[in-house]
């Protein structure tokens, strides 16, 4: 008896094979065959059942491609193995199965969660921008809401690049650019509440200054202090001669400070002698030390023949008081100064005053502590900031970042310190690149001492958005270039103390500086920054808040 299915077969195999051939196919059990064996079928039957086998791989043949076209267009291939570059193409490979796409979206979920979440700190912090946006009182805070805002958006940018989200327009995805802020504004200086003395000195009464400590740098701000006593005593100041002291004739504009006050408060020491030889009297009629220590005047004996050798003899030296050391000065006021170096004589000297620590809020006030119609007294002298400014206009433009960064002699010096303050390069360059981003200003001016060894390498690792930042210094005197041509034209140029007060004048006009701590070269470029009104609220020393990340052992 033949199945239905077979008779469909048998239909098929009419088509295929010829009428002649006829076929019996016998319906019986495999049990019963194993119990009672049957004769050997026919050759014929073989034939049947190997035809009827390959009629069947024929048909599967035919339709396996439909079969494979069909499971191509209907199934969702690109959603089994897209991954949209969030894992790396090893794992992707076994996208397809159900526990790694599930991994994958539970990876995706959890960054946009991140990103969300980034988002609501990122609009909490700009939230507190505005809030201390108005009070310039809180720089620092907001100088650090900046620097979280910028780090905010760099990481949301980290985990949108793994999505490449191209048709993203949510502002909510897509961040704040913190350097839009404008964060390095200029430093109000509040000028009409200056407390000011006035300086109106006595006929041929004269404070004369000396000064010993350290180089140019201390000398000026051992000038200026001395300024400051001269008004207090009511006295001129007399600058001192170049062959004790440096030539600060050539450096600063002594013609500037008398016009500034309106009336003569400073004579030079050629002046001075002029006026004294007359009557034979080049002589310091008293001498009340300031410091008595480590010893009197914070003077000595080579100072002494100095002075000798050009004519100037002392009277003996007297302490006012007994206990004042440079080490650890002691804080003193107006009254005290009047009270104890007021005399009637015509020549008085106090001795070196640059660690004296009196009226410091006073003094260190923009402009200086006395009343006058300028920016600030002790300046650069003409010729200085005319080349300063050509210097500028030829290589760096309005908008530069100025950097002292201090190296020859600074490890010993910082390491005595604590913390110290001498920090590696990479470090450096890492506290320099994040001010740079703050600025929003991608050039530098390089004022330094440091060998080439170590400015090669902070150039190579100062960079703002993935590109070097360029290092400018002073290039060496060409004949083709005109910007230094008026030191050149007055024999200045080479002169290593006028260079080191362009250096100055060229950090003080910059947007933003960033000094060394511990250096006087330092302060006072942060002293003509207050006095010029150029001060920003981004000027800070060179890692400013951070101690180096390795210090070497004492000696």
């Amino acid at each position: 008896m033949n199945r239905p299915d077979e008779e469909e077969d048998e239909d098929d195999n009419r088509r295929l094979i010829p009428q002649s051939s006829t076929f019996q196919i016998d319906d019986h059990d495999e049990d019963d065959d194993r119990k009672s064996p049957s004769p050997s079928p026919p050759r014929h039957h073989h034939h049947h059942l190997l035809l009827r086998f390959f009629n069947k791989r024929y048909i599967f043949t035919l339709t396996l491609p439909i079969i494979i076209l069909f499971i191509y267009f209907t199934a969702d291939f690109k959603s089994l193995f897209h991954t949209n570059n969030i894992i790396t193409s090893s794992s992707s490979s076994s996208s397809s199965s159900p526990v790694s796409q599930q991994s994958i979206n539970l990876m995706r979920e959890a960054e946009l969660r991140a990103l969300s979440l980034l988002h609501q700190q990122q609009s909490h912090l700009l939230h507190l921008w505005n809030i201390t946006s108005n009070n310039s009182g809180q720089q620092d805070l907001k100088s650090l809401l900046v620097d979280q805002i910028s780090l905010n958006n760099k990481v949301q940018q980290v985990l949108l690049s793994s999505h490449q989200l191209d048709n993203v327009t949510d502002s909510s995805l897509t961040g704040t650019d913190a350097g839009a802020l404008i964060t390095c504004g200029k430093v109000d200086q509040k000028l009409p509440q200056r407390r000011t003395i006035e300086w109106k000195p006595k006929k041929d009464k004269y404070l004369f200054a000396i000064c010993t400590s350290g180089q140019m740098s201390n000398h000026l701000i051992c000038l200026e202090k001395h300024m400051f006593f001269a008004a207090v005593l009511d006295r001129l100041l007399v600058i001192p001669s170049p062959k004790v002291d440096y030539e600060f004739n050539n450096v600063l504009d002594i013609d500037h400070i008398n016009k500034c006050v309106g009336t003569q408060v400073v004579v030079t020491f050629e002046e001075f002698a002029a006026q004294r030889s007359k009557n034979n009297r080049m002589h310091i009629d008293k001498v009340l030390c300031y410091f008595s220590l480590p010893q009197p005047c914070y003077v000595d004996d080579d100072h002494v023949k100095k002075l000798k050798a050009i004519g100037v003899t002392m009277s003996d030296i007297k302490t006012v008081w007994n206990d004042e050391d440079v080490k650890k000065p002691t804080f003193r006021t107006v009254g005290e100064i009047r009270d104890k170096f007021s005399s009637n004589d015509d020549v008085l000297a106090i001795g070196d005053v640059f660690f004296a620590d009196v009226e410091k809020e006073w003094v260190m006030q923009p402009g200086g502590p006395i009343a006058h119609k300028c920016q600030t007294l002790i300046e650069p002298s003409r010729v200085i900031l005319l080349t300063a400014q050509r210097f500028i206009q030829t290589f760096l433009g309005e908008k530069f970042v100025a950097l002292h960064f201090r190296r020859h002699g600074f490890l010993k010096f910082c390491n005595a310190k604590n913390p110290s303050c001498f920090f590696p390069i990479p470090q450096a360059a890492e506290c320099i690149s994040r001010l740079v981003e703050r600025a929003n200003i991608p050039v530098i001016y390089l004022s330094t001492d440091a060998a080439e060894s170590e400015t090669g390498l902070l150039q190579a690792l100062v960079t703002l958005n993935g590109k070097t930042v360029p290092l400018i210094t002073r290039p060496p005197r060409n004949s083709a270039e005109k910007w230094d041509a008026l030191l050149y034209r007055r024999k200045l140029d080479g002169d290593p103390q006028v260079e080191a007060m362009l250096d100055k004048t060229i950090c003080a006009l910059s947007g933003v500086f960033i000094g060394a701590p511990g250096s006087t070269f330092t302060e006072d470029i942060l002293r003509l920054r207050r006095g010029w009104g150029t001060a920003s609220v981004c000027d800070e020393y060179l890692c400013q808040g951070e101690v180096p990340n390795f210090i070497a052992g004492d000696e």
